[in-house]
């Protein structure tokens, strides 16, 4: 079967997303070497990297290359994420005023963005 560019568009890529040192935000797919972006913004990042990932793919097919399809995952419920140095502080700071771990802060955070602690 030849995999079409749709096909690989709608498989699971997992993304990392990072504060960039200039300011902004960096988002890349591991599993497309190369496949990379920017933008002022997550949100925007987010945005971009979907046409990196059309526009990698689409070289590839072009050329023959052989395109990894995503790494299946376990989830150990750990993973490391990098913010602005004030974000920690302000976290760490709420943290602190509350009695609670910088950890149990962002956990509840999280839960609550998506719905899952209201």
């Amino acid at each position: 079967m030849n995999k079409t560019l749709d096909y690989y568009m709608g498989l699971p890529y997992s993304y990392s997303l990072y504060s960039a040192e200039e300011g902004g935000f960096v988002i890349e797919i591991p599993d497309l070497p190369g496949c990379i972006t920017q933008g002022e913004s997550a949100e925007e990042a987010l945005t971009m990297i979907e046409d990196a990932k059309r526009c990698w793919i689409e070289v590839a097919l072009e050329d023959g290359r052989q395109i990894p399809e995503p790494v299946s995952e376990k989830y150990s419920g750990k993973f490391n994420i990098r913010v602005p140095k004030s974000l920690h502080k302000t976290l760490s700071e709420q943290a602190k005023k509350e009695n609670i771990s910088l950890n149990q802060l962002i956990l509840y955070h999280l839960s609550r963005s998506i719905g899952l602690n209201n």
